[in-house]
């Protein structure tokens, strides 16, 4: 990879960070969770993304253990989105 390549990517992480950081201080606290918990869903792209990155095709070591490494974060992260969506809708069950 090229230098100039490197610094638009750089470029492109430091924008999305800070688009990211304003769009959720911006969100109410009652709002927070159910969009946080439903938005985690997203994260199965992570999954393909990771499972693309640890494939044979070439790739090196490294991004072969970073993926893999990717793909268990993102499960983590479904999973754990799920579990607080459904401990979230049991509060509003009637008993």
């Amino acid at each position: 990879m090229n230098v100039e390549g490197l610094i638009i990517l750089l470029y492109v992480l430091v924008l999305g960070s800070y688009l990211g950081f304003e769009l959720i201080n911006k969100v109410p606290p009652t709002l927070h969770t159910p969009l946080m918990s439903g938005s985690n869903a997203i994260s199965g792209i992570t999954i393909v993304g990771a499972i693309l990155a640890t494939n044979e095709l070439g790739y090196t070591t490294l991004s072969k253990w970073l993926g893999m490494l990717a793909v268990i974060f993102a499960m983590i992260n479904v999973v754990g989105g799920y579990a607080v969506t459904d401990r979230m809708l049991k509060m509003f069950k009637k008993k």
